[in-house]
């Protein structure tokens, strides 16, 4: 099943060591088969409070996205972001293609039957 790493990012000045961090982040996610699927681009926000911006990527699955987030190669180069950007990061499983959320309301339903 596939699974994302999604950060959103507070807005800060630019440093140095982000700078690094997005030249070097991509050699860590290719033994994991991570793949950005965005990137800082534009944020329409609908619903809530959602400030910064905003970066995924994609992995195969869920054990591959853990093993990048806390590979040596990964968690060298953490520090030159984190210490400069302030945000949050979650991974999570997606669902597989055909993914029919009826399905999910079917079960739900019959939980809230009894």
């Amino acid at each position: 099943m596939p699974a994302y790493a999604l950060a959103r990012m507070e807005e800060t000045a630019p440093h140095a060591d982000v700078a690094e961090y997005i030249e070097r982040v991509q050699e860590t996610l290719d033994p994991y088969e991570g793949r950005f699927v965005a990137h800082g681009g534009e944020t329409d926000v609908r619903e809530g409070v959602w400030t910064g911006a905003v970066a995924m990527v994609a992995f195969p699955d869920l054990e591959r996205a853990r093993a990048w987030y806390d590979s040596p190669a990964y968690q060298a180069i953490l520090p030159l972001r984190a210490r400069h950007v302030p945000g949050d990061l979650v991974l999570f499983e997606g669902v597989e293609d055909g993914y029919r959320p009826a399905v999910r309301a079917a079960a739900l339903r019959a939980a809230l039957a009894g």
